[in-house]
């Protein structure tokens, strides 16, 4: 088995000790680098090739959103994972939106931490479009009707079917669950996600989710795990 290689980026040398510490032990996790600030990010990313990047978003010279953004610009971005120590925050949804692929709270007990860089490792969202609802609802400032003007004319170029399996994926659904409520396959599924990343210049579930909620495709949809 191959393992995970992990960027750690922080600040503070105590929490980079301890997530090393405590992420390194995983026989699957190989911890190949770690930066102080985010203007040191994609020179170790080059010299490392992480396979994703634990990311803190507040740093005294260049934030981790700002790198977030810089990394996933990049046509061989790695995974990035926000470490953050709020549950809702305009800073994070500003990751999401840039392509991270969730966030976790610095307070996370280490499993979770660890089975988030699994799952993103694998291709996985490590938060449930339930959990970005709330953060979008309670981060939700100015602008809100201009922003659902554009991601309704972004929407628009997918076509019905596509459209039903935006709006399965930003209620939360997996692929098999999206294949059994829209009666097709599971294969037939992810082709449509995949076109509808392709589309729509997305990088992961995270981002249809929040297209689909910006666009208000969502509002009369609720998913159980709110």
């Amino acid at each position: 088995m191959t393992a995970i290689r992990l960027l750690l980026v922080d600040d503070d040398p105590l929490v980079r000790a301890g997530l090393s510490f405590m992420l390194g032990g995983a026989d699957d996790v190989e911890i190949v680098g770690e930066a102080a600030d985010g203007d040191e990010v994609e020179a170790l990313v080059d010299r490392t090739r992480p396979d994703v990047v634990l990311m803190d978003i507040r740093m005294p010279g260049t934030d981790g959103l700002t790198a977030t953004e810089r990394l996933r610009g990049r046509a061989d971005a790695p995974q990035v994972v926000v470490l953050t120590t709020f549950h809702a925050d305009e800073q994070v949804l500003r990751a999401l939106r840039a392509g991270a692929a969730g966030f976790v709270l610095k307070d996370t007990p280490p499993a979770q931490i660890l089975d988030a860089v699994r799952k993103v490792a694998a291709g996985d969202p490590v938060l449930s479009p339930a959990v970005t609802r709330r953060l979008m609802e309670h981060a939700a400032g100015t602008g809100t009707d201009a922003r659902r003007t554009r991601a309704r004319a972004r929407i628009a170029v997918l076509n019905d079917r596509e459209r039903e399996v935006a709006v399965a994926v930003g209620r939360g659904l997996a692929n098999a669950a999206v294949a059994a409520e829209l009666y097709m396959s599971v294969a037939t599924v992810k082709t449509h996600v995949s076109r509808i990343l392709a589309k729509l210049g997305l990088d992961n579930r995270v981002q249809i989710a929040l297209l689909a909620y910006d666009a208000g495709l969502l509002d009369d949809h609720h998913d159980d795990g709110r």
